[in-house]
């Protein structure tokens, strides 16, 4: 399913096709699973697109 999400810090938009199905978005988003439960089979670094739309932490405080 492609998931597009905009990142907070910069405003861009990204999409992203992820190995989710329309079950597991709803039972995320309507009934409040935690988002590690709700998508178990992705990795934290998709998991953390769906939340906030960031794709790439190491790059947005490289300059930290």
């Amino acid at each position: 399913m492609q998931i597009t999400r905009t990142n907070p810090f910069t405003g861009e938009s990204n999409t992203r096709d992820l190995d989710v199905t329309y079950g597991q978005m709803a039972a995320y988003y309507d009934e409040g699973l935690l988002l590690q439960d709700a998508f178990p089979n992705l990795s934290a670094d998709d998991r953390e697109f769906i939340k906030t739309g960031i794709t790439d932490w190491d790059e947005m405080f490289a300059d930290a």
